[in-house]
């Protein structure tokens, strides 16, 4: 951003920016995407959003940004201790679920058409921290014990596959779709289930 919102207006106001932006991304692509058209949806001037963003690019990255946040909130909501695996999963896939329904086209669009920049791929980010520890701390809970490495790969593989399958529905317009989040729910609840122990052990 060009310059940080600081006033309870100003907040308003970049936040009704992104807001549009992102259903602009999610109606229209990336080949639809103008500030112009985000700055009318929005009902602020061109100079208001060019305050803040300096190009569609930096705009891009704020939409981003927001649905990692949005992402970060679902996560933080929810600790695996006290839950069975099937309740874990049930809160966890429902609210990342609608956390990606807001604008359902938009993830299609972020992943697949809009440029991104390398910070968005960085696998050492604080994001990707916090979210894989997240999930490396609710594997190691149902295993009892501390995270260890074995459970920083199983965090991986629920997390990618909790990614995986809700970016794809995304694209394919089936995130409304109760089968897909029931079978998603099912995959976790029984993955974390698992005690862990290797195959052929």
């Amino acid at each position: 951003m060009r310059k940080e919102p600081r006033q309870a207006r100003s907040r308003a106001t970049v936040e009704s920016i992104v807001q549009a932006g992102a259903r602009i991304l999610s109606d229209g692509g990336w080949a639809g995407f103008t500030t112009n058209k985000v700055a009318d949806l929005a009902g602020v001037s061109i100079g208001s959003l060019y305050q803040y963003f300096p190009d569609k690019l930096s705009l891009v990255d704020a939409i981003r940004r927001r649905h990692l946040d949005d992402c970060l909130a679902v996560v933080r909501k929810f600790r695996a201790e006290g839950l069975s695996p099937v309740e874990f999963a049930t809160s966890l896939v429902r609210d990342m679920i609608a956390a990606h329904s807001a604008y359902p086209g938009l993830h299609r669009v972020l992943l697949d058409e809009a440029p991104g920049s390398e910070d968005y791929r960085n696998p050492n980010s604080e994001f990707e921290i916090e979210y894989l520890d997240y999930y490396a701390e609710a594997v190691a809970t149902y295993r009892k014990r501390a995270p260890n490495a074995k459970d920083r790969t199983a965090a991986l593989i629920v997390s990618d596959a909790i990614d995986g399958v809700i970016h794809n529905a995304a694209r394919r317009g089936a995130l409304r779709d109760p089968a897909v989040q029931d079978e998603l729910i099912r995959l976790v609840s029984l993955y974390l289930s698992d005690p862990g122990e290797p195959v052929g052990a």
